[in-house]
């Protein structure tokens, strides 16, 4: 074939392929793309779909069959996320010395179990168990795959890659409404609700993907078995990060806490990170419960699919804008400049919000334009991933504890300023929302001034230059010298490693 697929113009045009990258490392990309991106994509997809599938049963006949009034949606969602809170330090530190090809397919097909269990549920005290066993297993789906994810790829492929695997929570919220909907029609089918349906089939679509991450998921470079990756591409695929300033795993111990809850990337990115993640809180389950209560207050079965549809619309534009920023922000060589343009409009949207005494075509571009804002959030892990590159378990760890305060968040703000009984106007919900986006841009500059002091004082310049050092000894040490350079050109291998 003429046609060279990795040597394509248009994959340099949009960064996908740096130019300067040559063929042989072109092609070890493409293989990490599918085997990284495949299963991770698909697994936080079905974990979304699993985990959010409760809003759009809630709104769909689960509040008035189940008797869940007043606060009730909020203390599932308290339940789901203490299960959460429990397990995510200790899952990212079971991924350091678990193979995550295992580890991670094995917690997806429990969280698929007990989804399915939630179909089945007969009270609310039943759904409260299943939604807190739902939180346990699925803890690790996000935040090891995001470890594992920022653990092969340089800095200039982070924030697409980023990009792409974050637009599978969106899909996964907007798939949840449009299988309602579907759902809906099987009602009475078997003798069960429709809203029961879509549970069985989040399950339906849930079990199977955890093979995907059996067959094709790989670990972390350092420790990777992977049987489709040959190992000059596994030589490969570490040489290139190591020249970059990613540290190999140099395993868990108790040093590693110690080194985690030093740095000051844990504590500034645990409040940063968690301020961008919930200033949008709006375009959630509010934006859909303001749908539900003010727009369409018939609960016709039309109103109920319109429901269901609209409610997907923030989620559609917040993937275009998560690959529009991811593309922009490689380019650019920074994050934090599309962090800012997103925190400005997630102010001026929370200020709608909060005077709300305005039409309602100007609320529904509020809440679709929150919806806009999440998308350029997600570069926040890329900035993290780049900012730890010299400790690997510092960096998995570090994501977990972050994530965990994202958690604690989820759980303690729906019973707090976010309460069911509030709906449809959130006073004390806008309120907070307007104080932390004003804050988030205040705070913007605070990790900018501190890398920039690091560089020049060389912090972390002995970690990179050591690690890099016995990372390339230890690779050496590991390759098959037994394959032939004849063998390595008949099957198109070849170690190169270019200087960043």
């Amino acid at each position: 074939m003429g046609y060279d697929y990795f040597m394509n113009p248009f994959a340099e045009w949009i960064g996908w392929f740096p130019k300067h990258m040559s063929r042989e490392e072109r092609v070890l990309v493409n293989k990490l793309d599918f085997l990284i991106l495949v299963f991770a994509c698909f697994s936080t997809w079905a974990n979304t779909l699993d985990v959010n599938a409760i809003y759009n049963a809630y709104v769909s006949g689960m509040l008035d069959d189940l008797q869940l009034y007043g606060n009730k949606l909020n203390y599932l969602n308290a339940v789901y996320f203490i299960g959460t809170i429990v397990f995510q330090i200790p899952s990212n530190a079971l991924l350091t010395v678990l193979p995550a090809e295992y580890y991670i397919p094995t917690c997806e097909i429990l969280w698929g179990l007990f989804t399915l269990g939630t179909a089945f549920v007969k009270n609310y005290n039943q759904l409260m168990v299943m939604r807190f066993f739902v939180g346990v297993t699925s803890t690790p789906c996000w935040v090891c795959n995001v470890a594992i994810l920022n653990s092969w790829y340089r800095k200039q492929e982070l924030g697409k890659r980023n990009a792409v695997y974050y637009c599978t929570w969106p899909l996964g919220s907007m798939f949840s409404g449009y299988l309602q909907n579907a759902c809906l029609t099987l009602d009475g089918v078997g003798g069960l609700q429709g809203w029961r349906w879509l549970f069985i089939m989040c399950t339906v679509i849930t079990l199977p993907i955890s093979f995907i991450g059996v067959f094709f998921f790989p670990n972390v470079p350092s420790r990777c078995k992977s049987r489709w990756l040959t190992p000059r591409e596994k030589e490969l695929a570490q040489t290139r990060l190591l020249k970059e300033g990613f540290a190999p795993s140099v395993g868990l111990n108790w040093k590693v806490m110690k080194r985690v809850f030093t740095s000051w990337e844990t504590w500034v990115f645990l409040v940063l990170t968690n301020l961008f993640w919930q200033t949008p809180y709006a375009a959630g389950t509010p934006y859909l419960l303001w749908l539900d209560d003010a727009l369409y207050p018939a609960q016709t079965t039309a109103d109920i699919n319109l429901v269901n549809n609209l409610s997907t619309a923030g989620m559609a534009i917040s993937i275009v804008s998560a690959l529009f920023f991811a593309f922009y922000s490689d380019w650019r060589g920074n994050r934090w400049d599309s962090l800012v343009m997103a925190g400005i409009v997630v102010l001026v949207c929370n200020v709608i919000l909060l005077v709300w005494n305005v039409s309602n075509g100007a609320k529904y571009f509020a809440f679709i334009a929150l919806g806009f804002c999440n998308g350029p959030i997600n570069l926040v892990i890329a900035w993290i991933a780049e900012l730890l590159a010299y400790d690997l378990e510092v960096r998995t760890i570090a994501l977990a504890v972050i994530n965990m305060g994202w958690a604690v968040l989820a759980l303690v703000l729906p019973l707090t300023v976010w309460q069911t009984v509030d709906a449809p106007r959130y006073w004390a919900g806008y309120i907070f929302s307007v104080v932390i986006s004003a804050l988030e841009v205040i705070l913007i500059p605070l990790p900018i001034y501190l890398e920039r002091r690091d560089k020049k004082l060389g912090r972390h310049q002995m970690a990179w230059d050591s690690g890099t050092a016995a990372g390339l000894d230890e690779v050496s040490s590991d390759v098959d010298n037994s394959l032939s350079e004849k063998d390595a050109e008949k099957n198109g291998f070849a170690i190169v490693v270019n200087e960043v």
